[in-house]
């Protein structure tokens, strides 16, 4: 059994004891429990069920992991041929590791 589930903004397929990382949610710790309730889709074993925007009555339960993880660093380069002009910017996003616990279909 698999959701789609939207979690911050984005989508992702989730199945029950896998884990993910999401844009970083503020203000949560270590073993907190998160509810999330924008399910999209529900595949029971064949059965899909496409909600109409959401699927009503389903939800994922997961559990912090990690609070704060930083991804890898993006260095971002600009250059204008010919002027002098050379630019280098570095950034890491911010996620945060779940564990999906649950699955209410």
């Amino acid at each position: 059994m698999y959701v789609i589930v939207e979690i911050q903004g984005q989508q992702f397929k989730v199945e029950q004891g896998k884990k993910i990382f999401v844009h970083h949610i503020g203000n949560v710790e270590s073993g907190a429990t998160l509810e999330f309730e924008k399910v999209l889709l529900v595949d029971a074993d064949g059965a899909i069920t496409v909600g109409a925007p959401t699927v009503a009555g389903a939800k994922v339960m997961a559990e912090v992991v990690s609070p704060l993880v930083k991804g890898d660093k993006v260095l971002v380069f600009h250059k204008k041929r010919r002027k002098g002009h050379r630019k280098l910017n570095g950034h890491r996003q911010q996620f945060t590791e779940v564990i999906i616990k649950e699955i209410v279909a």
